[in-house]
């Protein structure tokens, strides 16, 4: 489910909603917990929990949580990542590779939403390990975290961009030649 919201453009998906009970002496008291991320559609995410008795309530303290956890990924082209990138959270192992132009997002799951919050267009994305939903959205923004632009890169090496890209190319030139 996706909402847009007039106020400040932010793109809100809903990862899961479960109905969890505590069992006391005096019986069982049930809750229920929201897990949500929100993204701008150009390059910004956050995902967060909330848990309250009822489910409005649940998803205004999970959408709160994730507008303040919000970070910015360097997107290729404004449609792809930079680069192949792993990301780890518990048991559970995200793999994101980026993917040609008019390929999709290939991802399922809450992967999927976690993208489309982001703005990505075309990814591929396999999940190892964990099923738990909580534990991939971890591995994804893992992963994200990791990730780095062209120019970031270049300003790390003090160089210019199109001095890393000739230097790439002919790596790999001479990588076919072997």
């Amino acid at each position: 489910m996706k909402k847009k919201n007039s106020n400040d453009t932010l793109v809100e998906h809903i990862a899961s909603i479960k109905r969890v009970s505590k069992t006391t002496t005096g019986g069982r008291k049930f809750s229920v917990s929201a897990y949500m991320i929100v993204g701008d559609k150009s390059g910004r995410v956050g995902y967060g929990k909330g848990k309250a008795k009822e489910v409005n309530e649940a998803k205004t303290k999970a959408s709160a949580k994730a507008r303040k956890s919000i970070i910015r990924v360097p997107l290729d082209r404004g449609r792809t990542i930079h680069h192949d990138v792993i990301g780890r959270s518990g048991a559970a192992t995200v793999i994101l590779k980026r993917a040609k132009s008019g390929k999709g997002i290939i991802a399922g799951g809450p992967l999927r939403g976690v993208f489309e919050c982001l703005g990505i267009h075309d990814i591929v994305a396999k999940s190892l390990g964990s099923r738990n939903s909580y534990a991939m959205v971890e591995a994804v923004f893992d992963a994200l975290s990791q990730l780095s632009s062209r120019r970031a890169v270049a300003n790390k090496r003090g160089k210019k961009v199109g001095e890393i890209m000739t230097l790439n190319s002919a790596r790999l030139a001479r990588e076919k030649e072997k």
